[in-house]
């Protein structure tokens, strides 16, 4: 009587398996707060939504700048992934605590397939010596500086301080342009301009 044998493993069903934890995974920063805002006293967004922002600031950047607009967006949309797991921490709780973010990253995408594309990604913004990594820092501050425009148009005055340190932590051209652009403008333009008082109430019709 012949012994009955175990399946062989079948380690692309073990990648399917880790794929779908990583789509979840990618789900948790949207329930993930930027910690930032308790301190400011006013507004509030999840990880995810400073990452879109990010991301498409990233492209406008690169656009502007002659980079590769694709390398920036692919920097800008991943570079918080790994806060899923180590929440995101201000710059007072910086003084205190220590992450391993590259590590929580290894770990989010082990098994994935995807480590040879985007570990390399972290790897470039933490040496921020390309042109396109400079950029996606960049455009993580200028998310920042549209935030705190919004609360100090909105009557935080502790938002200016913070404006002071942000402007200054740009570095491109670029960047330091959109930013002036940015603080001269009222956040609710775009939503109110182009049409007469008239329009307003007539509500569109």
């Amino acid at each position: 009587m012949s012994e009955e044998k175990n399946p062989p493993p079948d380690p692309e069903g073990a990648r399917w398996d880790r794929l779908a934890d990583f789509c979840h995974e990618l789900g948790m920063l949207r329930r993930t707060p930027r910690s930032g805002f308790a301190f400011l006293g006013s507004g509030g967004e999840s990880v995810a939504e400073h990452s879109y922002r990010v991301s498409a600031l990233g492209y406008v950047l690169a656009r502007l700048a002659g980079a590769d607009p694709a390398r920036v967006t692919l920097l800008c949309l991943f570079h918080d992934l790994h806060e899923a797991r180590t929440g995101d921490l201000n710059y007072v709780n910086h003084r205190y605590a220590r992450l391993e973010p590259r590590r929580a990253l290894e770990d989010c995408l082990a098994g994935t397939g995807l480590e040879d594309a985007l570990l390399p990604l972290w790897d470039e913004l933490e040496a921020r010596q390309s042109p396109e990594a400079a950029l996606a820092h960049d455009a993580d501050q200028l998310d920042l500086i549209c935030s705190l425009k919004e609360e100090l148009d909105k009557g935080n005055a502790f938002a200016a301080d913070w404006l002071k340190s942000a402007v200054q932590r740009l570095h491109t051209p670029s960047a330091r342009q959109l930013a002036e652009a940015v603080l001269r403008a009222d956040h609710n333009r775009w939503w109110h301009g182009g049409v007469d008082e008239a329009w307003w109430v007539r509500r569109g019709r």
